[in-house]
């Protein structure tokens, strides 16, 4: 993996890139470090996106997916508008996300990106399906970004509002040709007051897993579960998903880290601590949202973010050798505080171990009171299967 930190228009990128067979894989962090109102900050975010793809002569349509943490959703309700009208190229071909966790820098918002570059010039299909779906066919595989998912009936309660919104992402998939027990490789759920909505959503989507036939002798989907806000009141949560149609049955692979991490069923709730999915040419692995926990699942360091920090990333690290990955393989880090009064320490500890890897700061409360910090993130790692299609 390489890492690049570079200054387009105001805005500070922190980039990984990796490179095999002529495919780029880039994930972007753009952090604006000019003050101003939200919509200006914004506006230099997609500037210095597409002067960055502009320089390195990619087609715009190599912007997939964009999420946006922003600071103050409620007075920032314009944001799908101003990100729609604003955006060059790709256009409303790119999958938007756009949540409410402050980022911990004086910026009302901070992007992650993720583009693929194909240097082949081999076919990419870039196809909205839905104003909240962008469907990427490439070659043998089709990858399907969903974002902003909510619950449209009324339901008041987090519960109801997982159930619709779970069940609505079903449909979306089996009317695109994917099965989301097959297919579905990644989730992210936003909910508001997490300290007092997420037993609803770890019930609805246990019940959603069991009718599906998902359960801890099949395996389940990596997941975030972390506090985020909508601009609607409201809304007590939101889904961003991403699943891959074209894979075979041995191509996907569910990580554990035993010494380190226990089942998280084993404690009442229903993801996966990462998955691995292989490609002719690379590796990705996804890890799930990651605390300071043990085998035992409890919790370690109680009120010592540092401690916390170094035990998650311990925890991820024995993931990712699980998937014969490791640290050098990480394209960004997202790393979710519950307390902004830590993050001098978290950031000094990030700078001090893990400087050059993209990473997003945000205020964000974990599942559990006594989680400090939560970390995910997304690895890469090349390798050779003659058995799959390249990605």
């Amino acid at each position: 993996m390489e890492y690049l930190h570079k200054t387009i228009e105001d805005v500070d990128l922190e980039i990984s890139l990796f490179s095999k067979n002529g495919v780029d894989e880039i994930h972007l962090l753009a952090t604006p470090n000019m003050p101003g109102t939200f919509p200006a900050q914004v506006e230099r975010i997609i500037q210095a996106q597409n002067k960055y793809l502009r320089e390195n002569e990619m087609p715009g349509d190599a912007l997939v997916f964009s999420r946006y943490f922003v600071s103050d959703y409620a007075n920032q309700s314009e944001a799908p508008d101003l990100i729609r009208s604003l955006s060059k190229g790709g256009g409303n071909r790119v999958a938007v996300s756009i949540v409410q966790q402050p980022p911990l820098t004086a910026a009302k918002v901070v992007a992650w990106s993720y583009i693929i570059h194909d240097k082949n010039r081999q076919a990419q299909d870039s196809r909205a399906i839905s104003d909240h779906d962008l469907l990427v066919r490439r070659g043998d595989y089709h990858h399907l970004w969903s974002t902003r998912l909510l619950s449209d009936n009324g339901v008041a309660d987090s519960a109801g509002q997982t159930n619709n919104i779970l069940r609505a992402y079903n449909r979306q998939l089996e009317k695109n040709g994917f099965l989301f027990k097959n297919d579905c490789i990644r989730t992210w759920l936003f909910v508001k007051d997490i300290d007092f909505n997420y037993q609803g959503v770890v019930d609805a989507r246990r019940e959603f897993f069991d009718e599906l036939g998902l359960t801890a002798d099949t395996h389940f989907v990596a997941s975030t579960g972390i506090e985020g806000r909508h601009a609607n009141p409201g809304i007590n949560v939101m889904l961003d998903a991403y699943s891959v149609g074209g894979l075979a049955p041995g191509q996907i692979r569910f990580l554990e880290a035993r010494e380190n991490l226990n089942p998280t069923h084993e404690y009442g709730v229903t993801f996966e601590r990462g998955t691995s999915v292989d490609y002719g040419d690379r590796r990705h692995v996804f890890i799930s949202g990651t605390a300071s926990i043990n085998n035992k699942g409890e919790i370690l360091h109680r009120n010592d973010v540092r401690k916390q920090a170094a035990r998650a990333i311990d925890n991820i690290i024995a993931l990712l050798r699980d998937a014969d990955a490791s640290m050098r393989d990480v394209a960004h880090l997202i790393i979710y505080l519950r307390d902004i009064a830590d993050t001098p320490s978290v950031r000094q500890y990030f700078q001090e171990n893990y400087r050059d890897v993209p990473k997003a700061l945000v205020l964000a409360p974990v599942c559990r009171p006594g989680w400090l910090i939560e970390i995910e993130c997304m690895a890469i790692k090349p390798v050779d299967n003659p058995s799959y299609g390249n990605f």
